[in-house]
C-alpha cells in the first residue's frame, strides 16, 4: 500500500518505538507515587515536558499533557467559557470539528455568542473583517487554526496574534498540523493557547499536549487527582508522553531537510497532475500560502465521486476525502462546502510525509489519470 494520509496519522518511527518499549518494560510504577519506581516514572514525564517546552521555546509550566489535539481544543474552549467567563468567540467555518462542534455545544449550554470571520474564495481568513469583529467585541477569544487540516491553507499567525493583542483578545490556535513542521516559537508568536498531537509527527496515538501561556488563570479541566500540576486528573500515559517528546525532537532536528524534500514532492505532484490532466483543479491555496505536506485535489466531473476513496484503496493507495474526524459522514466536508464545493464534487486530500517517494507520486498520478478517463 502507498500511504498518502499523513494529515490523519503518521507512521511511528523506530526510534520512538524503542523509547516507548523501554517505558513499557521498565516504568511500571505510578508517577504519582513517592517510592522509587514512581519517582523514576515521574522523572521521565518531567524530562519529556522540559524537552517539548524547549523545542517550542516555552516554559515547562506552560505545557500540559493530554490525549491529543481534540481533548486540548475542548479544554481550551470549555475553560475559556466556564472559568474565564468569556461570552464571545471569534472563529471560522473552516475549523477542525473539535473546535466547531465544541463551540456549538457551548452555545447550547452557556448561551455564548460565536462570530464567524469571513474568508476569501480559496479559504484565507479576511484580516480586515477579523479586525472589524475585534473592534466591536474587544476581550473576546479568537480560535483559528494555523494550517487547515483539509486544504492546507496557512494562517498569518503573526498578523492575527498582533490584532488579538491590540484588542485584548485571547488567541487560541489549533496547531496540530504544524507542530514539528515549522519552527514554532511560543515566545514570539503570542499564542495564548496552542495544541499538539504526537501521531501527526510520527509519534504515538493517544498522546498530545496543550500550551497555556503563563499568567492566564486557567482552571483544572479534568478533576480528580492532582496530576499535570492539578490541571488534568488521571494517571499519565508515560510511554506515550516519552514517545511524543522523542518524535518531536526528531522532527525538529530534521525539520528543514524534511520540508525541502516534502515540498519537492508536492511541487512535482502538482506539475505532474497539470500535465496529465489539464483541467484538474485544486481546493484551497495549493500553490502559495499553504502547508507543504497537504494538497486537496478537485478531479474533473467525469471522475465519478461515488466510492472515490475505496477505489483508490483498491488501487493500493491510502488517502482521504476530508478530515478523519468526520469519516463515515454522508454530508461531505464542511470545509469544502464553505469553499463552495458541492458534496458530489470529486475531491481527495493527499497528505505527504518524508517516507513518501517520487515513484509513489508517479503511481498516484497514473491512478488519478485512469479515473478521469
Amino acid at each position: 500500500m502507498i500511504y498518502f494520509d499523513n494529515a490523519a496519522s503518521t507512521v511511528i518511527v523506530p526510534e520512538v518505538i524503542d523509547v516507548m518499549n523501554e517505558c513499557h518494560a521498565g516504568l511500571y510504577g505510578n508517577p504519582s507515587a513517592i517510592h522509587t519506581s514512581g519517582r523514576k516514572a515521574r522523572v521521565v514525564i518531567e524530562q519529556s515536558r522540559r524537552s517539548i517546552a524547549s523545542l517550542l521555546h516555552a516554559s515547562p509550566s506552560e505545557v500540559i499533557f493530554t490525549s491529543g489535539g481534540t481533548e486540548a481544543n475542548n479544554a481550551v474552549l470549555w475553560s475559556c467559557c466556564k472559568d474565564l467567563h468569556k461570552k464571545d468567540f471569534i472563529s471560522s467555518r473552516l475549523e477542525h470539528p473539535s473546535v466547531i462542534r465544541t463551540l456549538e455545544a457551548l452555545v447550547k449550554y452557556f448561551d455564548i455568542r460565536v462570530h464567524y470571520v469571513q474568508h476569501d474564495p480559496i479559504g484565507h481568513i479576511c484580516l480586515d473583517h477579523l479586525e472589524e469583529l475585534l473592534q466591536g467585541i474587544p476581550g473576546t477569544v479568537v480560535s483559528l487554526m494555523h494550517a487547515n487540516n483539509e486544504v492546507g491553507n496557512l494562517l498569518p499567525v503573526k498578523d492575527v496574534s498582533g490584532l488579538c493583542k491590540k484588542y485584548g483578545a485571547l488567541f487560541h490556535s489549533d496547531t496540530v498540523q504544524t507542530i514539528g513542521k515549522y519552527d514554532i516559537d511560543m515566545s514570539k508568536l503570542s499564542f495564548d493557547f496552542a495544541v499538539g498531537s504526537a501521531h501527526k509527527f510520527h509519534g504515538p496515538k493517544g498522546a498530545g499536549f496543550l500550551y497555556v501561556r503563563n499568567g492566564i488563570p486557567f482552571e483544572p479541566f479534568i478533576t480528580g487527582g492532582g496530576q499535570e500540576r492539578n490541571m488534568r486528573a488521571g494517571t499519565e500515559n508515560i510511554s506515550g508522553i516519552a514517545g511524543m517528546a522523542k518524535a518531536l525532537e526528531l522532527a525538529v532536528e530534521s525539520m528543514e531537510e524534511n520540508r525541502l524534500y516534502i515540498e519537492g514532492l508536492k511541487v512535482f505532484l502538482i506539475a505532474s497532475l497539470k500535465e496529465a490532466i489539464p483541467d484538474i483543479r485544486f481546493n484551497g491555496d495549493a500553490e502559495q500560502h499553504s502547508l507543504y505536506s497537504i494538497i486537496n485535489i478537485l478531479l474533473p466531473e467525469r471522475a465519478d465521486h461515488d466510492m472515490l476513496v475505496p477505489r483508490f484503496d483498491m488501487a493500493g493507495i491510502c488517502l482521504s476525502s476530508g478530515s478523519a474526524c468526520s469519516s463515515g459522514s454522508s454530508v461531505g466536508s464542511h470545509v469544502l462546502k464553505a469553499l463552495g464545493r458541492a458534496p458530489e464534487d470529486p475531491s481527495v486530500r493527499v497528505s505527504l510525509s518524508r517516507f513518501n517517494t517520487v515513484e509513489e507520486v508517479k503511481r498516484l498520478v497514473e491512478v488519478i489519470k485512469s479515473m478521469c478517463g
